[in-house]
């Protein structure tokens, strides 16, 4: 298993295992390769616009006529706190890393 596969499940087992399994579905499996890399390249500095955008592109392959795709200021409250959630696990994954393997903001 490889270093992205491991902090992609990390922020699964956070997010989505109790609700999902602790499997992920093959088509999810990209979704939380985006997030493991928004770990590595913006760690606690992640942003739920980072996050949604991540969602956005993921969103575009595998369900492009989602009414969530659109730019993260004109999503509901309530939508935007689904993004917050992964947000603050990715943080948290990011904070259990070594610090030297965090590309600088």
């Amino acid at each position: 298993m490889n270093y992205l596969i491991v902090i992609a499940k990390g922020i699964y087992l956070i997010t989505d295992a109790k609700s999902m399994g602790d499997t992920w579905a093959p088509e999810d499996k990209a979704l939380y390769l985006a997030y493991a890399l928004l770990c590595r390249t913006k760690g606690e500095a992640v942003t739920s616009e980072d996050v949604h955008d991540a969602w956005s592109l993921w969103a575009t392959l595998h369900a492009p006529e989602h009414p969530s795709l659109v730019p993260f200021e004109e999503l509901t409250t309530e939508v935007q706190a689904y993004d917050d959630t992964y947000r603050m696990a990715i943080a948290h994954v990011a904070r259990m890393l070594p610090s030297s393997k965090l590309t600088p903001v």
